[in-house]
């Protein structure tokens, strides 16, 4: 498609109305960051008193949903034609969906949310800093990060792909509500679901190239002094926005899957360094107990509400990252649709849930296990060091108690980098296809257009609040959407039931054949 049939597939309907919001926002927030700030705070605590038991609720049904699906008969049903083949392999496949889906919050969160956990322990469930507080801090940790996030991404990629692919209908989130709506999803309340879907998108993506940005200065400034700062950050923010808006515009099959995969390949390296050198009993001991720990937990965690507990904790861990991922499912929901085709709706929830959610478990034992054993019986120091300092200087500090540490903390910064370019191009490129009938492909300048505004985003937000503006804005972009996931459910399980209805022969629940297996050979 020229550029020219590009931009004349531009959504105005969608694509002015975004602009106009996302605009809005960088004015109000360039003009006047204190009235911004007041009155985000006074919508966020709204949101939060009388809406919070929403998302817990809501995310715990996601994963059983997902679940269901996963072991159901409905796990056979292909995403495309039943001989479609999956475009990219597994390996690549696995490694862009988390990348994109928290590559850079685990670089951030990795040392910080344990060590924070084992200082001042959830609901009073341990005595700070003391070895049941260290095992609270890494069953949390496990739970903020792994299961019911990755459901509230299948959730919405399974929609968007099952659709797109299976009954050609637009990549866009509104095409899911056909069974529902009908013809009505070309009219206003389509064009509002895909708004919505934008808007949270951009803020969702706006928070963690903030987060990003702040631990970028905290590493340069932890090697080579150069201060740390919201102008630092906003610069930083500058250059890596450009970065990311040239990968953006070659598109997921070039740059996005080439960071991706090597994002993980880094990763894998630095994790099996801090493996080797580190407390490496410990760590296999860690993984084993916290594991059980939080299964045997789950599920009192995943209905924890303000009844009973403590409002103001659950407010800026599990109800702020239940709205974060909330707020990025709409991006990494259609990107994961958008690599997803060919795939069966048990390959893909396997794929999507559990698969992640493995590395998740993984990276924090390692990263979270190796920084609790410092505090327990090494050389310490991460409690005050986050305290003081900041979450986004907890990674350097760690690092400091091992060898190498120049080289180690210069492959944190790159990888934050990288993360931070593979994940926002791949938002960029979301956000085109949404505002673009859900094309594959949209114009370069539209892809430019959203990256510069999420760019701009982040900074009004570092500007508004630092760490509470970014939080607040994910909570505050992510409370309409997480209506429209309910939604999404309902339309799928409709339209599920149709398909069987419709098929020659009955599914076997969990006769998957030889395709289940490549999820695991390849």
């Amino acid at each position: 498609m020229s550029t020219a049939n590009r931009l004349r597939s531009i959504d105005p309907a969608v694509f002015w109305p975004a602009i106009a919001i996302a605009a809005g926002f960088i004015s109000w927030g360039a003009v006047a960051p204190e009235s911004l700030a007041s009155v985000t705070q006074a919508a966020l605590s709204a949101i939060i008193g009388d809406f919070g038991w929403g998302f817990v609720v809501s995310t715990a049904f996601f994963l059983i949903f997902a679940g269901f699906l996963a072991i159901s008969r409905f796990g056979k049903i292909r995403l495309g034609a039943d001989d479609e083949v999956p475009e990219f392999r597994t390996a690549s496949w696995v490694c862009m969906m988390f990348s994109v889906g928290m590559g850079i919050g685990l670089m951030f969160w990795g040392v910080a949310e344990p060590v924070f956990h084992f200082g001042a322990p959830p609901h009073g469930l341990a005595a700070a800093q003391s070895r049941e507080a260290a095992l609270v801090a890494m069953k949390y940790s496990y739970f903020h990060w792994a299961l019911h996030p990755w459901a509230i991404y299948a959730i919405v990629g399974l929609a968007i792909a099952y659709f797109t692919y299976r009954k050609g209908l637009p990549i866009l989130i509104s095409s899911a509500f056909t069974p529902l709506l009908g013809s009505a999803v070309n009219g206003p309340i389509g064009k509002t679901i895909d708004i919505l879907a934008v808007i949270a998108t951009l803020f969702g993506t706006a928070t963690s190239l903030g987060l990003g940005a702040q631990q970028i200065n905290s590493g340069l400034n932890f090697l080579w002094g150069i201060g740390e700062g919201t102008g630092v950050a906003l610069a930083i923010i500058t250059v890596l926005s450009v970065l990311f808006i040239l990968s953006a515009v070659s598109g997921v099959g070039k740059g996005v899957q080439f960071l991706s995969n090597m994002n993980m390949v880094i990763a894998a390296v630095l994790l099996l360094f801090l493996a080797i050198v580190g407390p490496t009993i410990f760590i296999l001991n860690t993984f084993t107990e916290a594991l059980g720990d939080y299964l045997s937990d789950l599920v009192t965690m995943s209905f924890r509400t303000a009844a009973f507990s403590d409002g103001k904790w659950l407010g800026s861990w599990t109800i702020f990252y239940w709205a974060w991922w909330v707020s990025w499912a709409p991006f990494v929901g259609v990107f994961i649709a958008r690599i997803s085709k060919g795939r069966t709706i048990r390959e893909f929830i396997i794929g999507v849930l559990l698969i992640p959610s493995g590395v998740t478990f993984l990276w924090f034992t390692i990263m979270g296990g190796t920084a609790l054993h410092s505090e327990l019986m090494g050389a310490g120091g991460l409690v005050e060091a986050v305290n003081t300092k900041g979450a986004a200087i907890s990674l350097f500090a760690l690092l400091e108690q091992y060898p190498a540490t120049a080289l180690t903390s210069f492959v944190a910064i790159f990888l934050v980098a990288i993360f931070f370019i593979s994940g926002a191009d791949a938002a960029s490129i979301v956000m085109g296809m949404l505002s673009s009938h859900g094309t594959l492909e949209p114009a370069r300048g539209v892809v430019v257009l959203w990256g510069g505004l999420a760019g701009a985003s982040a900074c009004v937000l570092l500007v508004m609040g630092g760490l509470q503006g970014l939080q607040t804005a994910s909570i505050i972009a992510a409370a309409p959407f997480l209506v429209v996931m309910v939604g999404l459910c309902v339309s799928l399980w409709t339209a599920l039931l149709n398909d069987l209805e419709d098929r020659p022969e009955p599914l076997s629940p969990l006769s998957e054949g030889p395709q289940l297996a490549t999820l695991t050979a390849e």
